[in-house]
């Protein structure tokens, strides 16, 4: 994604499998199959709902229609998605809610089965029903996948968290289990964050 934006310089190092995605050398097509990314906002394709969860495979050379079907099946069943949409798949990805939306750009990420799922406030633009989907989803697919979970509110955090990483303005400020570090944080800028006192 830095290849789109203005970066002008990067420091450090991004380990993952002891290599460095930041490396120029650094496979971008194989990384993308083994980190999934899932926006706030939804994105579907401009395709129909099989399709967007199909999308990925095909990009990776599977043209078997059987295991495109059992992969979008699956896909869309640990998205939690399936039962809504299972008698119309042809219909377009936009046709449906914005809750559903984003579970159906889970549901792309899913059917590669990849290693690590990446979400940006993904209940940030839903409602608090849909947003009881998507955390009770999560708690789920924890327990298959290493899920990075960028949360719109400090709530939703205290709620989902097994770890919690508190970031300031670029500086890793406090990491620890969820549970301490919404209940006893160590750093008063941990604490002053978790309290509300600014954020």
């Amino acid at each position: 994604m830095n290849d789109l934006a203005d970066v002008k310089e990067m420091k450090g190092k991004v380990l993952f499998n002891g290599v460095n995605i930041l490396d120029p050398q650094t496979d971008v097509i194989e990384l993308r199959r083994k980190i999934g990314m899932v926006f706030s906002r939804p994105v579907p394709l401009p395709l129909s709902i099989y399709e967007n969860v199909a999308y990925g495979l095909r990009m990776a050379g599977e043209r078997n229609k059987a295991k495109l079907d059992t992969a979008v099946e699956n896909a869309l069943r640990q998205a939690v998605l399936w039962d809504e949409v299972y008698d119309r798949l042809d219909a377009s990805g936009y046709a449906i809610s914005g809750g559903q939306q984003q579970r159906l750009c889970l549901a792309r990420v899913l059917a590669l089965e990849p290693e690590v799922i990446m979400l940006d406030e993904p209940t940030s633009a839903l409602d608090p029903v849909a947003t009881s989907k998507i955390e009770g989803l999560l708690t789920e697919l924890k327990e298959k996948y290493t899920i990075i979970l960028a949360p719109h509110n400090v709530q939703q955090a205290a709620r989902v968290a097994d770890y919690a990483a508190f970031f300031l303005m670029g500086e890793l400020i406090e990491y620890s289990e969820g549970k301490e570090m919404f209940m006893t944080p160590k750093d008063k800028r941990t604490q002053d964050y978790v309290m509300g006192r600014f954020g």
